[in-house]
C-alpha cells in the first residue's frame, strides 16, 4: 500500500482511465476472454487458486485518485461464468482544490453465473469531493456476493472528513426490475444526522442474492456476534440480502464482511471459502 499522505491538488481535467472486462466460462475454467482499457487503470493476469473460478486484481497503478480524475469500470460475467474480482490494497481518494472525481462502476452477472466482486476498502482525505456509482446487473439465476466500504478520514490518525463531499449510489436490478436505489450525499455539515452517519467515519454494505431463511438466520446470528462496537444490521429485499455496518474501524467492517462471506459463498456460490491470496499481504 502507498504513504497515505494528502498531495497537492492537481490541474482540473485529471487522468481519464477505462476498463471492460468479459469472462467467460471455457472448457475446464472461467477466462478472462475480453479486456480494453485506456488510461491507468488495468489488470493482474488472472490466478486460479480453486480450480476453475477466476480471481482477478484490479489495478489503478497511481495509487489514489485526485480531481478531475475519470475512472469508468465495466464488467460482465457471461453465462456460467465463475468469478472473483478484488483489489490489491484500499483505494484512496485525496483532497481537491474544487475539481470532483467521478466513480462509475457496471457490473452485469448473466444467466447462471457465480459472480464476486469484493474490493477492499475506499478511504477519502478531507476535502476529497467523490461522486461514486456502483450497478449490479443481474439476469435470470445469477447470483452475486458484492461489499463496498467507505472510510470517511483516517480515523486511525484521528484525521477526521472536515472538508469535501461524497456522493455514492447503489444499484441493483433484476431483469429491469430494481431490487435497490440508494444515494448518500455526505458533506461535514450533513454527517452528524442520523442520513449523515452521525459523524462516525466508517459505512459498509454487503450484497447477496437469493439467500433461503436458514441463511439469513444464521447471518444474523453471526452479525450479533461480532459487530460491537460498531452497529450492523441486515436487511432482505425480495431475492437480495443486505447487510450494512457503521462503525469507526475499516477492519472491524471487514472482519464482519469476510466472516459472512465464508457462510454465504458455500451456501449459495457452491464454493468453499478460498480467500484471495492478496488479502494476505
Amino acid at each position: 500500500m502507498h504513504a497515505l499522505t494528502s498531495p497537492a491538488a492537481p490541474e482540473p481535467d485529471g487522468w481519464s482511465a477505462r476498463l471492460r472486462l468479459r469472462l467467460e466460462r471455457g472448457e475446464r475454467r472461467t477466462l478472462l476472454s475480453g479486456r480494453q482499457r485506456s488510461g491507468p487503470l488495468g489488470v493482474q493476469r488472472p490466478f486460479y487458486p480453486e480450480g476453475d473460478t477466476c480471481h482477478v486484481y484490479l489495478l489503478h497503478p497511481p495509487g489514489g485518485a485526485v480531481g478531475g480524475d475519470r475512472l469508468d469500470i465495466g464488467v460482465t460475467a457471461a453465462p456460467g461464468a465463475r468469478a472473483l474480482l478484488t483489489t490489491p490494497g484500499a483505494t484512496k481518494f485525496y483532497r481537491s482544490s474544487g475539481a470532483r472525481v467521478d466513480v462509475t462502476q457496471r457490473l452485469t452477472a448473466e444467466r447462471g453465473c457465480r459472480f464476486e466482486w469484493l474490493p477492499q476498502e475506499n478511504i477519502y482525505f478531507s476535502g476529497a469531493r467523490v461522486r461514486a456509482t456502483t450497478r449490479i446487473d443481474l439476469h435470470d439465476d445469477a447470483r452475486v456476493v458484492a461489499w463496498e466500504t467507505h472510510c470517511l478520514g483516517l480515523p486511525a490518525r484521528t484525521e477526521t472528513f472536515d472538508q469535501g463531499e461524497l456522493v455514492t449510489r447503489l444499484e441493483v436490478w433484476r431483469a429491469d426490475t430494481p431490487l435497490l436505489l440508494e444515494c448518500q450525499r455526505l458533506t461535514p455539515h450533513t454527517r452528524r444526522r442520523a442520513a449523515g452517519l452521525r459523524a462516525l467515519p466508517v459505512t459498509a454494505t454487503l450484497l447477496a442474492s437469493a439467500p433461503d431463511d436458514d441463511l439469513t438466520r444464521r447471518m444474523q446470528a453471526a452479525i450479533a456476534e461480532v459487530t460491537q462496537p460498531g452497529v450492523a444490521g441486515l436487511t432482505r429485499v425480495d431475492d437480495l440480502l443486505v447487510v450494512r455496518y457503521l462503525g469507526a474501524s475499516t477492519a472491524q467492517a471487514r472482519e464482519l464482511f469476510v466472516r459472512l462471506w465464508r457462510e454465504l459463498r458455500p451456501a449459495l456460490l457452491g464454493r468453499d471459502a478460498v480467500a484471495p491470496r492478496i488479502w494476505a499481504t
